[in-house]
Formats: C-alpha cells, sequence, structure tokens
C-alpha cells in the first residue's frame, strides 16, 4: 500500500505486479529489478546469489541505497513474522484502502490473511472513497525524500 502511495506521491504510475511475479522491469519503479532481485537473494538465496544481487544493486544506487534496501527488506520480513506470530489481523483503515491492491495482487490467498476478516462491499466503497487521502496521510507521516527521487 506505501508502495503504490509512494509512486502517487511522486506522480508516477507504479505496476504492483511486480511484486507477485510480474515483470520488474515494466513496474515504473526505478531499479525494479535490481531491487526485486537483491529482495529475492536476500529472502531465499544461496551466498552467492546474496553477494551478486547485492553488487549489481549497488552498481546502480550505491553503497548507501543497498543499505537502505537491505533495511526495509529487514524491516518488512520483521513485521511479518511478528504480525503471523501474533495473529495480528489489518486494523481497519488499512484494510479498507488496501482491499483492491489485496485482491489484485492475491495477497488475500496467503493464510495470514485468514487473521483479517472479509472486507464488505460498504468497506470496498468506503476504502475507494479514502484512498485518493492515502498519498497525503503518508506524505505526513513519512519521511522527507531527496527531490531528484534518489533512494538516499
Amino acid at each position: 500500500m506505501l508502495l503504490r502511495a509512494g509512486g502517487e506521491m511522486e506522480g508516477k504510475a507504479v505496476d504492483l505486479g511486480a511484486v507477485t511475479g510480474g515483470d520488474a522491469a515494466d513496474s515504473g519503479v526505478k531499479h525494479a529489478g535490481e531491487l526485486v532481485r537483491f529482495a529475492e537473494a536476500i529472502v531465499g538465496g544461496e551466498e552467492d546469489e546474496i553477494a551478486s544481487a547485492r553488487g549489481a544493486l549497488c552498481s546502480v544506487v550505491g553503497d548507501a541505497g543497498m543499505i537502505d534496501a537491505a533495511a526495509v527488506a529487514g524491516n518488512f520480513q520483521r513485521m511479518v513474522r511478528i504480525a503471523d506470530g501474533t495473529g495480528i489481523p489489518l486494523d481497519t483503515p488499512v484494510k479498507l484502502v488496501s482491499a483492491d491492491l489485496r485482491e489484485e495482487l492475491g495477497i488475500d490467498a496467503f493464510g495470514s490473511a485468514s487473521e483479517t476478516s472479509a472486507t464488505s462491499r460498504f468497506g470496498r466503497l468506503a476504502g475507494r472513497l479514502m484512498r485518493p487521502l492515502v498519498p497525503f496521510v503518508a506524505k505526513r507521516m513519512g519521511p522527507k525524500r531527496p527531490k531528484d527521487g534518489s533512494l538516499v
């Protein structure tokens, strides 16, 4: 949801299908191929795959950008493990505004999605009405990024 909001905040169209198996090159995310390769390597790759993906990512975003990417991936893994381990459902606002994205990406098919109740028709409508506000809320909550769009 934040990746989509981040793209909208920058006025870019992003195809989040790359997250669940689409073509990263067509995603609209800068350096998506290297980022996806790095993320997949650190989640399930061998040491040589991780080293190769790390080198490829460093070549396009630099050492600091690679460290940022590793921190984001590590933090995401931590949050998912805590949520899965404790059975935390999505909170209502996130559930409502992410219903269409979860459906589009097939996220509701994951086992941990069973912790969150189904979204009603009214909830989906409310989520669609609230969605345009997400970039504004994320912008106010998130850190400031360089205007050049760099990762660092």
